[in-house]
């Protein structure tokens, strides 16, 4: 398990980036913490491999933050989950270290992939040999990055594609694009283009449903297994 450490000054956001992380396979929440200052001291205390860190604390600035944590030794890695913006803070983020940088507001699919990105780079660092080529550090840092290079078709938003995929990903069952439409308040015709984009990509699968007159209507699966593309 990935033992993490939520750092946010907001109780209510606390409480839903702990309840987020613990929906995260492979992912537990050993401490939830309000300030920078508080966070140090835990981790002088206990072992922890992720810090979920807010930039914006009471006490002590993120970057600094940061900063103490490799003073003190800590190998901790750090992820950001700010609502920080300035170009420039990014910049001192990833000289800092922070290996992966996520902006508020965003959805918990988002969070999601995050999370699972960054585990996928542990299970390619964790190797027991002690050189690699050239291949192994571009798979270690491509889990990271992801496909983020992806253009989506003309008239396709990725905030909309991001909201049919966590829908579709959450769902217990089949949907179709009228159930899709209907919980994103979107057109039946709008849903069915982000589906058939999904089942293009071998993202979703698709799966005629019969029962009524006419043509029949498609139901949609998120695969098991399969990496968002956002």
């Amino acid at each position: 398990m990935i033992r993490t450490l939520v750092v946010e000054d907001d109780p209510i956001l606390a409480e839903a980036h702990r309840a987020y992380t613990e929906r995260v396979s492979g992912f537990t929440v050993v401490g939830v913490v309000h300030g920078g200052g508080e966070a140090l001291r835990f981790l002088d205390r206990h072992p922890v491999d992720l810090v979920l860190l807010d930039f914006y604390l009471p006490d002590i600035g993120g970057l600094d933050v940061c900063r103490a944590i490799r003073a003190r030794g800590h190998a901790t890695d750090v992820m950001a989950v700010t609502s920080a913006r300035q170009l420039d803070t990014v910049r001192a983020a990833v000289s800092q270290g922070v290996i992966q940088y996520l902006l508020k507001p965003f959805t918990f699919a988002s969070f999601r992939d995050k999370l699972e990105r960054y585990a996928q780079y542990r299970q390619h660092v964790s190797s027991p040999t002690t050189t690699v080529a050239q291949h192994d550090v571009d798979q270690a840092l491509g889990a990271l990055r992801g496909p983020g290079s992806a253009v989506l078709p003309k008239g396709l938003s990725a905030d909309t594609l991001v909201a049919v995929v966590e829908t579709l990903r959450e769902a217990p069952e089949m949907l179709s694009a009228s159930q899709i439409g209907e919980a994103l308040g979107v057109s039946r015709i709008t849903a069915r283009r982000y589906l058939e984009h999904l089942a293009d990509q071998d993202l979703a699968s698709r799966h005629p449903r019969y029962g009524g007159p006419g043509r029949p209507e498609f139901g949609y699966r998120w695969r098991p297994g399969a990496r968002p593309i956002y």
